[in-house]
């Protein structure tokens, strides 16, 4: 069975991939210590490159549901299916599941801010400053500036000094916050208005952190995380 090259609700083609095969570990269609179809073989039901199909099992290896094994293949983990940290894919009408995944975001970027304020390098705040410059340059050219707001929130998290900070955030940057700025895109002509504030915002953690304020930093962190959930269920009332 061939699958269309883009899923209804706009996921990429690898997240497609990833939701599919995941959906057979939890069914059980693929048990613990089953092989996975070829990368061939995912190309072809898929429709996409072995460049995709290898993007997406690099994403469930990391995930610890897959492991592969040099010259056989890739195969579901013993164990990982089940106690693999991941989240199910959230849809934006989960009022629940949004709420919670905003509970962890928030918990998230509040101690990202606070350890960032501690550890941050001259060369780390650099990085931090120049993308809230990229944002300022989005919005005075109209646009949300999504990559800038990325390259934000990782220059932060990258302050930290910790890897698993900087894996957590980029999972949720795959299943949590491209949801967000969905809302927000499909809603961006009606909400110019919040814009400045949402920069008022990055620039109150920014400052924060500069002072080596920790304290500072997680309530300015937390602070903007409870407000962007605030403006979520705006956007998705309209």
């Amino acid at each position: 069975m061939r699958h269309d090259t883009a899923s209804a609700s706009g996921q990429s083609l690898t997240e497609d991939i990833v939701e599919w095969l995941n959906e057979e570990i939890r069914s059980q269609r693929l048990r613990p210590g089953d092989k996975l179809p070829s990368e061939k073989q995912l190309g072809e039901q898929f429709g996409v490159s072995r460049s995709v199909v290898r993007e997406a099992l690099s994403q469930l290896k990391s995930e610890g549901i897959v492991n592969s094994q040099q010259g056989r293949g890739v195969f579901v983990n013993e164990r990982g299916s089940r106690q693999a940290f991941r989240l199910d894919a959230t849809a934006l009408d989960d009022a629940e599941g949004l709420e919670h995944v905003i509970e962890l975001l928030v918990t998230l970027e509040a101690a990202a801010a606070r350890y960032a304020a501690v550890r941050h390098t001259p060369e780390d705040l650099k990085r931090i400053k120049q993308a809230l410059v990229g944002m300022e340059y989005a919005i005075v050219n109209d646009r949300l500036g999504d990559e800038e707001d990325y390259a934000f929130h990782q220059a932060i998290v990258d302050s930290t000094k910790n890897p698993h900070f900087r894996m957590l955030n980029e999972y949720l940057e795959r299943h949590v916050r491209r949801l967000i700025r969905q809302a927000r895109t499909n809603t961006a002509a009606n909400y110019q208005n919040l814009i400045q504030a949402v920069q008022d915002e990055h620039k109150a953690i920014v400052k924060a952190i500069a002072d080596r304020d920790p304290a500072a930093a997680a309530l300015a962190a937390e602070t903007h995380l409870r407000n962007a959930a605030k403006r979520l269920n705006k956007y998705l009332r309209d």
